[in-house]
């Protein structure tokens, strides 16, 4: 279970949040101890055709991408930092912006996912040349990694639904998080992943007893398999036909830095990118929070981090262009390993929007941007966690980071998953004899 940490807003700011109407709590009746129901359907974010309540991902009309239309009346009624105060210390204590099914508590999952810490990192921020840095560390949550918010929506969506098997397409924390969930709720799970995955990936998938298909190819391999079961066995694949509820958990964490800073934007936010749906999520939450009237200011600027062996959202960027060109993966930062990136296009239109920048950097700054987040905050990140530091040195190196902005690194994995990027460089210092004259001959005395 996630350790929750509120941390406290740094000197340069006013300590605690100003005085907000969002802070007054908000009564709607006898019954509003249950979220109930805010969800009244899905819409197409090309086009805007009305879709029915389902597990459905695709445009009927159109064909494009689905998204969750929320009762925006009832979420003004009951949006309030009072009620956010008051909720769980996990992401449902934004359950009110959040896809909520059915007021059956019974179908929601909680796994205590999210509220998870934002810490300071003063030595790193030393290293980069930053007056104030943060890190989101979703290390934390339950299967080390983000993936647990938005497995945590898709399941509640699912059971909601009725759907009694869950499933995915994975490059491995999405395959952990499903099978954990499944296990803790007695569901049936098939998780569909690489062959040729890190072994802690794999055993952290198995260890719950999911059903685990290895899959002889690439992710986009993998999904397009994925999209075809889900079609005939009609099972719920959460990032596939329960797409729509699953990208909403990601909002959660935008909120969280949001509270945690006191109710108030960062400056900047730098993360990774896969299918790019958490980056546009993060963004569409701060937009959120504004909308609603929780923090005032500013819309931080938005940049991502992909390894250059998987870069095409960075390559269209590099190119000025909305275009994505799908590759063929080649990077250990498996995680982020999506040649076509669903969400690449939508990500592109964030950092355009915000003033943001997409970079990659190779395999080997990968390596020692794992190495230096660990040596300089104790924090040990998986390859993706590495891909977004090593991209920061570089935006530092080039002059593209304000020193004074207030600067949040998402860290978005731990490093016991993917062992194996680190240990050819990493080791015993030294070896020696169980004798103190054979240790001190070591250390040179």
């Amino acid at each position: 279970m996630t350790t929750p940490l509120t941390v406290p807003s740094p000197s340069k700011h006013p300590a605690g949040p100003p005085e907000h109407p969002a802070d007054a709590p908000h009564h709607t009746g006898p019954a509003d101890h249950h979220l109930g129901v805010n969800v009244l359907g899905l819409r197409c974010r090309e086009c805007a055709e009305p879709e029915p309540l389902g597990a459905s991902h695709v445009c009927s009309f159109c064909f494009g991408p689905l998204e969750v239309v929320y009762d925006e009346e009832l979420q003004q009624r009951r949006v309030s930092r009072h009620r956010i105060r008051s909720g769980p210390h996990s992401l449902w204590r934004y359950g009110d912006l959040l896809p909520v099914l059915s007021d059956d508590d019974r179908t929601r999952v909680d796994l205590g996912t999210g509220f998870t810490p934002l810490r300071p990192a003063p030595r790193l921020a030393e290293r980069l040349g930053l007056n104030e840095l943060w890190l989101k560390d979703d290390t934390r949550n339950p299967s080390g990694s983000f993936k647990d918010r938005v497995v945590t929506i898709a399941l509640s969506a699912a059971r909601a639904l009725g759907i009694e098997t869950i499933a995915c397409a994975s490059t491995g924390n999405l395959a952990n998080s499903v099978s954990a969930h499944a296990a803790a709720t007695g569901t049936t799970a098939y998780v569909f992943i690489p062959d040729d995955l890190e072994q802690g990936k794999i055993v952290g998938s198995a260890i719950y007893g999911a059903n685990v298909v290895a899959v002889h190819g690439s992710y986009d391999d993998v999904n397009r398999l994925a999209s075809e079961v889900a079609d005939v066995e009609g099972w719920g694949f959460v990032n596939v036909n329960l797409r729509a509820f699953y990208a909403e958990g990601s909002k959660s964490i935008g909120y969280e830095i949001a509270e945690q800073l006191g109710w108030r934007f960062p400056d900047h936010v730098v993360g990774p990118l896969a299918s790019g749906s958490m980056f546009s999520k993060i963004h569409k939450a701060f937009g959120e929070l504004r909308r609603f009237g929780l923090v005032d200011g500013a819309l931080p600027r938005m940049s991502g981090t992909q390894a250059t062996g998987c870069s095409p959202i960075a390559e269209a960027f590099e190119r000025q262009s909305f275009d994505v060109r799908p590759q063929k993966a080649d990077t250990i930062a498996r995680s982020l390993a999506i040649g076509n990136p669903a969400d690449g296009y939508y990500a592109l239109k964030v950092a355009d929007e915000t003033g943001g920048i997409i970079g990659h950097v190779p395999d080997d700054e990968v390596v020692a941007g794992i190495k230096l987040l660990a040596e300089t905050e104790g924090l040990f990140a998986e390859t993706a966690g590495g891909v977004t530091v090593a991209n920061l040195m570089r935006f530092a190196e080039a002059g593209l980071l304000d020193r004074d902005e207030r600067t949040v690194a998402i860290i978005s994995g731990s490093g016991y998953k993917t062992i194996e990027a680190v240990a050819p460089t990493t080791g015993p210092t030294f070896s020696v004899a169980p004798s103190l004259d054979d240790l001190q001959r070591a250390l040179g005395r």
